[in-house]
């Protein structure tokens, strides 16, 4: 294909007006003897088929093909596992590429590469999504039903992101076989073998405490699950409770309150006490002389100005005073006979907020229930809260027959509002204040969650923290600054709830005494458990007989005596334990070289994998890479609501309207990815999207340039390769700069830069390239003999700059780079197969680097002038214009002049003009009336010596075979073109 007609037909427009040749000459006779570019590689192409044609390619066969015939150390990027559940949206897209550019960086290297894809399956969405396509709740199903259910839902989750994964590029085996999946049987396996050794270990108990619990998943939530809204409003009360007369003899005599604030009301049926912090200054104000005293702490008083009114202080007391002071139950006057409770000591009440007295409710506060632990008080918690967030029978206990209004009562709305009616009732509600105040949500469902006491099986993080926390010491983390959060968050935890009311999930195998009403979980119980669960499958959990799990030595009971477990494992558990899939390795190295995940995964999958693999004795992982979220282009959050989602899929593939939604294909998408500073929040949108389709558009043509020019296989099999002494100034430059890009791309992919490497590459493309190399070489790629050593020494350097940028580009746009290999070795071969040579040091030139920009400031020079020519319409393009640079006599040696003198005959060519010649300036009279310009440069290194500049119209006559004005009249072709005509 000759690709060049229309640049020929352009060529003609702009050199063609207003010369001077003989109008019996043909402008085009000699067309068919110049070397105009031909390649079979298109200038736009259809990314819908190229990608379709080139995926097994570059992808699956590629992977395979590696697996096997790759015979150097292995590099393993473990994939954290995206949720099954619904189509992929941008954060998966950036996720994915990002592994892709960086598993194929090291093929490219040389090493053999470890991927496999995983999924995380279990958990409440995949329940919910299941329970909805079956048209019924968890409570009218029987578990099996709604776990086979659920499991069919994550399989076809699974194969429509497996299937948009690989639209996106990304290299792997997508078989099921060599992909994980946390229902896999063999993975249910290892995980629980894990959780064995925990048990072995010692490192799982099972405790009635206070853990985050969701009303609207029924279940038991960790940490890691809960986002926090800074919108929540609650409705927070301060209330007053009796202290006992004589409870402290430091007190004036008459009624005293202790007045509380708190944002739970709810929680005050279970209070159990007051806590005070011995250090805080308390004081003992008077109101009125109708109303009791009241007791807050000092600091507070300014900021309770208009909950107080006007006050007196009648007396001071240290926080250690009030300590073990008698108050009367709030709710005592609706349930006689309630024991007098007691201010205890706190650490953690502050003159921060409140009151500086903080009612504690150990059963719903992990802070209090801290403080009774500390003071041995917690062995009798009262909670009154059920297994859907709602109040119990068990509230009338404290509230007495009033409570009967509570029973059944969401706790978090109905049950709430009612506990406040009951302080009215009995005289203790102050002030109830509408506030907005940060709350914790459950990630699945969006809806607020309590702090309750639940019977829990949880991870005793305490006894292994510090060996987490060493095994950070030895993790490299992207960026840096990374480092700090995930040791922040693992020095915050002490335990970790690892037990979910869930259905769909891997089954805690605990066996329960029911005469006695307690759990046992041993390595030895576990071991029999697990031998039958291996045999006949993890869902015989649910499906076999008590009897059948439990071991030999805890039978003597006989039958009906055990009931199994109906916890599940917390789904970080899951697939935090995925790490026990990889091989250990002999050198001791972790078992991933690199995890890569989103910010959030501090709080999830990187704690999980290594606390999972501590407790195991394993290390996890030795670089952490994090990333950041995709916002829409004007840096706001996407959302369904906005209208603001871009998917990946219709980046890919193109939406309803081409016009706003056109078909990209998943390069520009890879592009846009290897574009951004991906540990920040980026940014996507059309204008986004389309620079990205831009720059791709440059770097495709500058390789079509290439390919055009440098001929087939066959052609450059039978040409004679110019070394490097032989090489021109300008082609040592552009050597220079391949070398210089090549270190900039390989430092940028081992920092895991990639912005780095592409900002290179374009640069290179457009600057160094098309605006300069291209543009000065088209001449004699174009005119020059087929064999000359000028054309032989372009194409020698136009190889490998195309064989360099394509190894460059590869890991981020490989349709690309394997369209272009094909195009250029003429081979169905991926250009992954062979490995990436770098450039030999010798390239390394700062003498050429160093020459060519001193004549590239002369270039600037030349250009300005013949631009204010042809704005001055003396001549229409520049090779209509000869050059002559006037040399003045030198006191000093000039560098740049000998430059100047020795490139002399190249600087025709740097300018683009049909002759440029040297001058003494002493030799020379004054100027004539033929220059069209005139102007000076300082001459480089000198403080006040000036190159001076002279442009005119060309001499001689157009060529009508080169088009440059160096044809006498009286011959049809210019000196060289009459040398190639003869030997063509």
């Amino acid at each position: 294909m000759n690709f060049w007609a229309s640049s020929q037909k352009c060529r003609s427009r702009t050199y063609g007006l207003g010369v001077r040749y003989s109008s019996t000459v043909d402008n085009h006779a000699f067309s068919k003897s110049l070397l105009l570019p031909k390649t079979s590689f298109a200038l736009r192409s259809n990314p819908m088929e190229t990608e379709a044609r080139l995926r097994a390619r570059t992808c699956t066969d590629l992977y395979q093909w590696q697996s096997k015939n790759v015979e150097r150390p292995e590099f393993v990027l473990h994939d954290g596992p995206p949720y099954a559940n619904g189509n992929l949206h941008m954060g998966h897209a950036l996720n994915k590429i990002l592994k892709d550019i960086i598993n194929r960086f090291h093929l490219l290297r040389g090493r053999r590469v470890q991927y496999i894809p995983g999924w995380d399956c279990h958990g409440l969405p995949i329940e919910n999504k299941a329970l909805l396509e079956l048209g019924e709740d968890s409570a009218s199903l029987p578990p099996l039903a709604i776990r086979h259910a659920a499991h069919k839902t994550a399989l076809r989750e699974i194969d429509t992101q497996r299937e948009q994964f690989q639209r996106l590029g990304i290299m792997a085996d997508w078989s099921n076989e060599t992909t994980y999946r946390t229902i896999d049987h063999s993975y249910q396996m290892r995980q629980l073998r894990v959780f064995q050794n925990m048990v072995q270990n010692d490192l799982v108990y099972r405790r009635y405490r206070p853990v985050h619990f969701s009303p609207s998943s029924r279940s038991a939530l960790a940490e890691a699950e809960l986002v926090y809204k800074d919108d929540h409003v609650s409705h927070s009360v301060f209330v007053a409770f009796e202290l006992q007369s004589g409870s402290l003899d430091a007190l004036p005599a008459g009624p005293i309150q202790l007045l509380v604030w708190t944002t739970t009301p709810w929680t005050l049926t279970a209070n159990m006490a007051i806590a005070v912090h011995p250090d805080l200054v308390y004081v003992v104000l008077r109101r009125g002389d109708d109303l009791p005293l009241l007791i807050v702490a000092k600091e507070r008083m300014d900021a309770l100005a208009g909950i107080l009114g006007p006050v007196d202080i009648v007396a001071e007391i240290s926080g250690s005073e009030l300590v073990g002071a008698a108050y009367t139950a709030i709710f005592a006057p609706l349930c006689p006979g309630l024991s007098a409770l007691k201010v205890i000591p706190a650490p953690h009440v502050t003159a921060a907020s409140g009151t500086g007295l903080v009612h504690c409710a150990p059963a719903h506060g992990a802070e209090d229930y801290n403080a009774f632990r500390a003071l041995g008080l917690s062995g009798e918690i009262v909670c009154h809260v059920g297994g859907a967030g709602e109040f119990t029978g068990a509230v009338l206990d404290t509230v007495g027959e009033a409570g009967k209004v509570l029973v059944g009562e969401a706790v978090l709305d109905g049950g709430s509002r009612k506990v406040v009616d009951l302080l009215k009732e009995v005289g203790a509600l102050v002030k109830i204040q509408r506030i907005k105040h940060r709350y914790p949500y459950d990630w699945r469902t969006n809806q607020p969650i309590i702090m309750t006491s639940t019977s829990q099986w949880f991870a005793n993080l305490d006894a292994i923290k510090a060996d987490a926390l060493a095994a950070l010491d030895a993790v490299s983390f992207v960026p840096a600054l990374s480092r700090a959060r995930l040791t922040a968050f693992v020095q915050l935890r002490d335990e970790w709830c690892i037990s979910r009311q869930r259905v769909w999930g891997v089954p805690i195998p605990a066996l329960h005494h029911i005469p006695t009403d307690t759990a046992v979980l041993d390595s030895s119980t576990l071991e029999h458990i697990l031998g039958i669960l291996d045999e006949k499958g993890i869902e015989y959990w649910w499906e076999g007989p008590a009897e059948e799990f439990v071991p030999p030595a805890l039978r003597e009971e006989g039958a009906g005596v055990w009931r199994k477990g109906t916890d599940t494992m917390d789904v970080w558990f899951d697939s935090g334990t995925a790490w026990a899939m990889l091989n250990e390795r002999s050198d001791g190295r972790p078992r991933a070289d690199v995890c890569l995940e989103g910010s959030d995964q501090h709080r999830g999958w990187f704690q999980s994998q290594l606390l999972t693999a501590v407790a195991s004795n394993a290390s996890p992982y030795a670089t952490l890479i994090t990333h950041g979220m995709v916002l829409d282009q004007t840096g706001k959050k996407m959302s369904k609501s906005l209208g603001n989602v871009t998917s990946p899929m219709t980046v890919v593939s193109g939406g309803p309207n081409p016009k706003t939604e056109p078909v990209y294909g998943a390069d520009i998408l890879r592009f846009w990815v290897g574009t951004v500073d991906y540990w920040n929040d980026t940014y996507l949108g059309p204008v986004v999207l389309a620079q990205a389709a831009e720059a791709v558009r440059k770097i495709r043509n500058t390789a079509r340039f290439i390919l055009g020019n440098v001929g087939s296989v066959e052609t450059r099999a039978r040409m004679e390769r110019v070394p490097r002494e032989g090489l021109s100034l300008a082609d040592k430059y552009i050597m220079h700069e391949l070398y210089a890009l090549e270190q900039t791309a390989l430092e940028g992919y081992t920092q895991y830069n990639f912005a780095k490497v592409v900002a290179a590459l374009s640069n290179f493309a457009t600057s160094s390239l098309s605006a300069l190399y291209f543009d000065i070489s088209k001449d004699g790629l174009y005119a020059n003999a087929l064999n000359s050593v000028e054309r032989r020494a372009v194409v020698t350097v136009l190889e490998q700059v195309l064989t360099t940028m394509n190894f460059i580009m590869a890991p981020i746009v490989p349709h690309l780079a394997e369209e272009i290999h094909e195009a250029f070795r003429e081979t169905e071969a991926s250009v992954f197969t062979t490995p990436w040579m770098t450039l030999d040091s010798e390239w390394h030139d700062p003498k050429a680097n160093e020459e060519m920009k001193m004549l590239l400031r002369l270039r600037n020079a030349v250009l300005a002038g013949l631009e204010s020519a042809r704005g001055d319409k003396k001549i229409k393009s520049s090779l209509e214009a000869e050059v002559e640079l006037l040399i003045p006599e030198l006191e000093e040696p000039s560098a740049f002049v000998d430059l100047l003198q020795r490139e002399e005959s190249f600087l025709k060519t740097l300018f683009i003009t049909s002759d440029a010649t040297l001058i003494d300036e002493g030799s020379l009279g004054t100027a004539s009336p033929e220059w069209v310009y005139l102007s000076t440069m300082s001459i480089p290194s000198s403080s006040d010596e000036d190159l001076s500049i002279r442009i005119r119209p060309a001499q001689l006559e157009k060529c009508s075979r080169c088009w440059t004005f160096t044809r006498q009249a009286s011959d049809p072709l210019c000196p060289r073109c009459t040398s190639v005509a003869k030997l063509s």
